[in-house]
């Protein structure tokens, strides 16, 4: 099997693992275990909890101890143990733990994954630049693929999807040992400092006014990208609710009609270096924060029945405002850091919307949806939620657009890596 062949394998089952329960937990949660919108908030912020030390943590032992396909090979095979408990729990606060616990065996791997990439296609004369965004798109393949799996066999609110997961995880792990060594690189770490390995010299960029405002920006829609991962698919299974949209495609497959989200988004991913090229970051940003905009806005007048095409144009939008803010935030970060802290700075922004982000939007939302949108028979009132939603990210856009100074220059946009530090969710 070529190199490329095998990198996109692995690229495809490591999202694969995610896709099987990261947009359906929530439909698993509020139909099968009925406890509450808070709970599931913090069940969901593990992700970020995980994001904030332990890609870190883990990227310091590769470079340090232990090869990093080994160390990826087995956190997917401890993931797959911890995931295959998954169901066996029956209270909220232990089934915290042990997300938390798949969080930090997963929430690494994903840049675990780009360092064995990059190595095995180096090793390999390629050039990372023009070679490994064609493997990386396979991943949001497998993410799609994990959807229609989950939605086909109907697992979407059963405890099937873990154990789908999980033997992906398993099969991954297994898989890993086979790639490329990517030993560590022990001629680097002396004269690195134990705060630069850890990814915190970068905490220097907000002492840059600019910097600062962005990185609070990618925090804020952070946030708004776990809204919708957390709630979009159970969204659509409340509408076996009422009688009139019950055994509508939407209703009986959400989890496909969801997975338009990602197909657009291999889609936008395409049109990233035009628009960052002619319009400038500022630009690309506010245009995504529009999109959220209408991301949950459409969900909020959306139905499965007449309406339906609303929930469709809502999901090929978000194309547009994920791939807009992270990929093209992740380049922005590329172009403006010294050299010396550049992958540290991907770090910072991965902290911010992977991790605090990731927490606040998770654990406020969650409170926010009991507390206001929870009727006394456990019903969701989606249209409040969703408008909700939509208020809060045209707040950050008409923010961003008051606070946010930057004066485009395309050739800083140019020379920025395309590749490094996309590490975040497909």
């Amino acid at each position: 099997m070529s190199l490329k062949l095998r990198l996109v394998a692995m690229s495809f089952l490591q999202f694969f693992v995610w896709g099987s329960w990261l947009l359906t937990i929530g439909a698993y949660w509020f139909q099968n275990r009925h406890w509450s919108g808070a709970q599931f908030g913090a069940i969901f912020s593990t992700m970020g909890i995980a994001s904030l030390f332990m890609p870190s943590l883990m990227g310091m032992i590769a470079d340090k101890w232990i090869n990093a396909e080994k160390l990826y090979g087995a956190l997917h095979i401890a993931g797959a143990a911890v995931l295959f408990t998954v169901p066996l729990i029956n209270h909220p606060t232990t089934l915290f733990w042990v997300m938390l616990l798949n969080m930090m065996c997963y929430m690494p791997t994903i840049s675990l994954s780009i360092a064995v990439a990059y190595s095995a296609l180096k090793g390999d004369g390629k050039d990372v630049v023009i070679d490994y965004p064609p493997i990386r798109v396979w991943g949001t393949i497998g993410f799609i693929v994990a959807l229609w799996t989950v939605s086909l066999l109907h697992l979407e609110t059963s405890a099937g999807q873990f154990y789908v997961a999980s033997g992906a995880a398993l099969l991954l792990g297994l898989y890993a040992f086979s790639l490329p060594p990517c030993p560590p690189k022990l001629g680097r770490l002396p004269d690195t400092s134990l705060l630069d390995t850890l990814g915190l010299t970068s905490f220097k960029l907000f002492r840059n006014g600019k910097m600062a405002i962005f990185f609070i920006f990618a925090m804020l829609l952070g946030a708004a990208l776990q809204l919708t991962n957390a709630y979009g698919d159970t969204f659509l299974h409340d509408f076996t609710r009422v009688d009139a949209y019950k055994g509508l495609l939407a209703v009986r497959y959400p989890a496909i009609i969801m997975s338009i989200s990602q197909v657009s988004e291999t889609l936008f991913i395409l049109a990233i270096p035009f628009f960052l090229k002619r319009f400038g970051i500022k630009t690309v940003m506010l245009t995504s924060m529009v999109a959220w905009v209408l991301r949950f806005g459409l969900f909020a007048w959306g139905n499965p029945s007449d309406l339906l095409w609303m929930i469709v144009l809502s999901n090929i939008v978000y194309g547009m405002a994920f791939d807009f803010f992270n990929i093209s935030g992740s380049l922005f970060v590329e172009g403006q850091s010294d050299p010396s802290i550049r992958a540290s700075a991907q770090g910072l922004f991965m902290l911010m919307t992977n991790g605090v982000g990731a927490v606040l939007g998770s654990s406020l939302s969650g409170l926010i949806i009991d507390r206001w949108f929870t009727h006394a028979d456990g019903g969701k009132d989606w249209h409040g939620i969703w408008t909700t939603f939509a208020l809060y990210a045209l707040a950050v856009a008409v923010l961003f657009v008051l606070l946010f100074r930057h004066k485009h220059d395309a050739g800083a946009i140019a020379s920025a890596h395309p590749g490094r530090g996309e590490v975040a969710a497909p």
